[in-house]
């Protein structure tokens, strides 16, 4: 009986101490909150453990009963087989703790992110506002010059005249002048601040130095001012509030007459035709007011002293108006007429011109221009008498025809066939008819210099080209070979 009695203490201890277990188990919870799976494989865990001791014990129990029948155990067995189940208890809870602690680690909340850095200023209104960051200040010549444009060429040239002149000069051109030598033809310099409705003031003030210059203003009336000897122009602009814009210029600027102009690069030839030599001025003084109606149509008015004047050699002036279409990109045409008196103090006898000019460019390598000018200039009997004039009227008219192929941005060649009528020897000091024919071949090396090589026959009925060393009879013609080289700068480049 004492062994079943201590075999029954054995049996309530070991059953107190599952319940404990089990207690500690449930009081204690193995899963994070939320995470139903591992609450479920937990709580079948702690039945699996129960169920294994109460089976330990059964067996114990059933053990000892068998052993009673036979032979009773003695005490230190019984010691011995607790000792053992407390082992079990133990190895037991340690294993439960070791799940309650992998359990704990898995169901901690992950550490937050760091938060990102604050985003500057002007960044966080880009990513608010989505407004657009304001563009950088410019900086070097484009800052420093603001709404100005700096622009200008260097122009020279090598001339050779199969007539080998002795003067070493081309007869009857304008600007490449030296034959037979290298030459400078203009070296020019350009500030210009352009106007529109937005910027209603600027200028524009161009200054050129080389042999076109001397012989742009050497055509001035004997009043002309020293200062102008290297000023291509110099005028003020002003944008007035009228309609779309009315444009006025007031100073000294080039004619619009012409389809050439003083600057080189901006014809189809090197040379200059006879036309733009002897047909039309270079310049004026005074004022122009333009406005265009529409991109394609624009009237231009002007008020001047004259033709080439910077100072006026009489009281009266010259008016003038232009006209410009240009229906498409493809055609084009500018009307010109300008009238006046222009002679030395006299406000009677007028001087008229009328200038055409037609382009159209078939396709955007071929290119065709026509130019066609009369003018006339009327003399009283008095100014007859003081200058020895023998006609009352002077007429003059001419006709060019220009065409330019360019197969790409490199290559170009212009052809160019004239006839000039200076009847009474008005403009270029003998009554003769004159013409001539150009080939140029143009070789753009860089986007900033340009080659041309030209070959010219100009042609007269009145034998005014010189031959020879020494002076003599004049011929009827001329051969010329010109090769020149231009180069073209400008700040807007830096922009």
């Amino acid at each position: 009986m004492e062994n079943i009695e201590n075999m029954r203490w054995t049996l309530a201890c070991w059953t107190a101490k599952v319940n404990v277990l089990a207690s500690e188990t449930h009081g204690h919870p193995l899963h994070a909150p939320g995470e139903n799976w591992r609450n479920q494989t937990m709580h079948c865990l702690h039945k699996g453990f129960v169920f294994v001791l109460t089976c330990l014990m059964l067996v114990s129990s059933a053990s000892a009963q068998d052993q009673g029948g036979t032979a009773p155990p003695s005490n230190e067995a019984i010691l011995q087989h607790m000792q053992q189940l407390e082992q079990e208890v133990k190895d037991l809870r340690a294993e439960v703790a070791a799940m309650k602690s992998g359990a704990a680690a898995a169901s901690a909340p992950a550490a937050p992110a760091p938060a990102p850095a604050a985003a500057p200023p002007a960044q966080a209104l880009v990513a608010t506002t989505g407004a657009p960051a304001a563009a950088p200040a410019p900086t070097g010549l484009a800052g420093l010059l603001g709404p100005v444009t700096l622009s200008g060429f260097i122009d020279t040239y090598y001339g050779y005249n199969s007539n080998h002149p002795f003067t070493r000069a081309n007869n009857l051109r304008n600007f490449d002048v030296f034959t037979n030598q290298f030459g400078l033809n203009m070296i020019e310099l350009v500030a210009d601040k352009s106007v529109d409705t937005t910027n209603r003031l600027g200028f524009h003030i161009a200054l050129g130095f080389g042999q076109a210059m001397d012989i742009v203003n050497s055509a001035a009336g004997p009043n002309e001012l020293s200062f102008a000897q290297y000023l291509k122009e110099g005028y003020l602009e002003y944008m007035a509030p009228v309609g779309k814009g009315l444009q006025v210029n007031v100073g000294k600027f080039v004619t619009p007459n012409g389809a050439e102009v003083i600057e080189t690069k901006d014809n189809w030839n090197y040379s200059r035709s006879l036309l733009f030599a002897f047909a039309i001025p270079y310049y004026h003084f005074g004022a122009s007011a333009k406005y265009a109606f529409n991109p394609k149509f624009s009237v231009t008015g002007y008020l001047v002293n004259g033709w080439n004047d910077v100072v006026a050699v009489n009281t009266g002036k010259t008016l003038g108006m232009s006209l410009a279409w240009t229906p498409n990109a493809k055609f084009s045409v500018a009307e010109n007429y300008m009238g006046g008196p222009t002679l030395s103090n006299d406000n009677t006898d007028w001087r008229h011109l009328l200038d055409t000019v037609i382009t159209y460019s078939p396709t955007a390598k071929l290119s065709f221009m026509a130019n066609y000018d009369y003018g006339r200039q009327s003399f009283d009997t008095v100014y007859q008498s003081a200058n020895a004039i023998p006609y009352p009227l002077a007429k003059w008219s001419g006709l060019a025809g220009y065409a330019k192929y360019a197969p790409n941005d490199k290559w170009a060649i212009a052809l160019r066939g004239e006839y000039f009528d200076d009847n009474q020897g008005f403009t270029t000091g003998t009554s003769q008819e004159l013409s001539e024919f150009t080939a140029t071949l143009q070789r753009t090396i860089s986007s900033k210099l340009i080659a041309r090589l030209e070959g010219r026959r100009d042609m007269t009925d009145a034998r005014t080209f010189l031959r020879g060393p020494a002076p003599g009879t004049g011929v009827s013609g001329q051969n010329t070979i010109t090769l020149g080289m231009v180069y073209a700068f400008s700040s807007a480049d830096a922009k």
